[in-house]
């Protein structure tokens, strides 16, 4: 008998992921099937709609549409949780979804900038700051970045995005940001440019706690940078914005 409930369950599901080529459990009135179908599709139709703001204003409500169903009928969740169903969203379009000729080239960048500034929004990373100093010597001392700062590098301007700017081609060069969530909870972006994005990599990886002035020579070597002086210069004003941005919590003794 509880095999023939499950049974019953899967036929019921199957037939709201697709309802165009899945019938419904025999038994059960159309019409009662209709508000199943109707609930279920119009709840992920908004509330994936106001999870990814961007990917919904861009996309006409056929287009949406077409992608929510797209996601009930071929992607199976790992979680039931809530705050995971963008992650389930996300990647179902990285790995999942076939793109069509009228969807735009960013379609998954764009949902992963989305998705980061959500997850950081409700992550529970907090910052150890024991023997942080939050004033100290950024070149003299270790540099410490926050765990609610992540980097990526993108291959379209993702953060500039909307019904008025849909890039077709990619960058000429990677789009390289830091998504920070501040200590009044408000997430943000800065843009950084390769070689700041490489010190705040150089930061993040840091296993010999170098200073920040040994991080930007070994940089400018790595780099074959031509004036070591005029990066470490840009190097300290870029860790000082850092700093006052809460990208960086402060520093450390090396």
């Amino acid at each position: 008998m509880a095999e023939g409930f499950q049974d019953k369950q899967y036929a019921f599901a199957a037939h709201l992921r697709d309802p165009e080529n899945v019938p419904p459990p025999e038994g059960i009135e159309d019409r009662r099937m209709a508000i199943y179908r109707e609930l279920f599709f119009n709840n992920l139709f908004s509330l994936l709609g106001t999870m990814f703001p961007v990917l919904r204003k861009i996309h006409s409500d056929a287009q949406w549409r077409h992608l929510i169903r797209e996601f009930m009928k071929f992607h199976k969740a790992e979680t039931p949780y809530f705050l995971k169903l963008p992650e389930e969203f996300l990647a179902f379009l990285q790995d999942e979804y076939e793109p069509r000729e009228d969807d735009h080239a960013f379609l998954v960048e764009l949902a992963h900038y989305e998705y980061i500034e959500l997850a950081l929004s409700v992550s529970t990373d907090e910052n150890d700051l024991t023997g942080v100093d939050p004033d100290g010597d950024l070149l003299a001392q270790v540099p410490v970045k926050s765990v609610l700062a992540w980097a990526f590098a993108y291959h379209y301007p993702v953060q500039q995005i909307s019904p008025d700017f849909l890039p077709t081609e990619t960058a000429e060069q990677p789009v390289y940001l830091v998504v920070f969530r501040r200590s009044d909870d408000k997430v943000r972006f800065l843009e950084l440019n390769a070689v700041t994005a490489a010190l705040l990599d150089a930061m993040e990886n840091n296993a010999s706690n170098s200073t920040g002035e040994q991080l930007l020579r070994t940089l400018a070597d790595t780099i074959r940078f031509p004036d070591v002086d005029a990066l470490l210069g840009h190097g300290h004003e870029a860790l000082k914005e850092m700093r006052q941005l809460e990208i960086l919590t402060g520093t450390r003794q090396p």
